[in-house]
């Protein structure tokens, strides 16, 4: 009987421990479904000029609480490669890479769509699911004609006058702020290894994939990051311009890019303050902007080199 009674015991016990075990990832899975579920908080700035067509009029600061659903937001990278004809701004996407996957790992986690644009190299992920999902999305009429004209391996949106005036930093030596000038080869064959990609995730370099992929998941709200931002971040199909134009609500993660921007040209500020002029443009004429720390917290991110208080300051 002793026997009998103990042997009794620990099938009960394993049973209930067996039991208490099964409920573990169902927990988890409800857990992450709560944080679905929870809205994106995003402190958003925006400039309001007194004078539009003055670039160095910055304007009023314009600060607001947003309260965007997960599940109806896409993160789109832009052009994080693996490499750079320009050393130094390959270096800075570097840098920059580690604490942007840390955003695109949060955003995720939260249920975001994330969106991997790396222009050009596409063909590299052509047999990957990620790919193969972005050509798959059924067919969305876009609200206005997407951009033919092609620049630089894609289709590309110019600058709007009705809208913007010129940049406030002069790249037209294509920005390269090394001592030695870098030689214009691109180099790049692919997406910074750095960023994670992820089962769920799609990868496009095409402004219609892009609206489809957006379309089939009912997505009106998309924040985007990456480099470079008078370049690609404002004129790639899939980019700001194209967004807004497109009715999109838009948000730039102004601590999670850089620019092509050489200190020796216009207006002779160093390359940091260059890129902050760049964000006060887009927070003028385009769309509002975020920090990181909307998703990871801490502190927003800043680039070793940086070192100054000019400008519009990345707090």
């Amino acid at each position: 009987m002793p026997r009998l009674c103990s042997e009794t015991v620990t099938i009960l016990f394993v049973g209930v421990l067996g039991w208490s075990h099964s409920l573990l990832p169902l927990a988890a899975a409800e857990r992450a479904s709560n944080e679905t579920m929870k809205p994106l908080i995003l402190h958003t700035r925006s400039l309001v000029s007194n004078s539009p067509t003055n670039p160095a009029n910055k304007g009023a600061a314009k600060e607001a609480t947003v309260e965007w659903e997960p599940r109806k937001t896409a993160l789109i990278i832009c052009d994080m490669w693996d490499n750079h004809w320009c050393k130094g701004a390959a270096k800075r996407v570097e840098e920059l890479a580690g604490p942007l996957n840390k955003v695109v790992q949060e955003a995720r986690r939260r249920g975001v769509f994330i969106i991997h644009a790396p222009s050009t190299t596409v063909d590299f992920y052509k047999d990957t699911p990620q790919r193969k999902r972005a050509q798959d999305a059924k067919f969305v009429k876009t609200m206005a004609p997407l951009s033919t004209v092609e620049r630089w391996g894609t289709a590309w949106c110019y600058p709007d006058p009705k809208r913007e005036s010129e940049l406030p930093i002069d790249d037209t030596d294509m920005g390269c702020d090394c001592a030695t000038k870098c030689e214009i080869v691109p180099p790049w064959t692919r997406q910074i290894s750095t960023i994670e990609i992820a089962d769920q995730d799609a990868i496009t370099d095409n402004g219609q994939e892009t609206f489809n992929l957006l379309g089939e998941r009912g997505i009106d709200n998309v924040i985007i990051m990456g480099v470079h931002l008078n370049m690609c971040v404002l004129g790639r199909p899939f980019a700001i311009r194209q967004l807004v134009t497109q009715g999109k609500n838009v948000l730039l993660i102004r601590d999670m890019t850089d620019t092509m921007y050489n200190s020796k040209m216009s207006p002779f500020v160093n390359h940091f303050a260059g890129t902050d002029l760049v964000i006060a443009h887009v927070e003028r004429n385009w769309c509002p902007t975020i920090l990181s720390t909307d998703f990871v917290g801490g502190k927003p991110f800043r680039f070793r080199e940086e070192n100054r208080t000019d400008a519009l300051e990345k707090q």
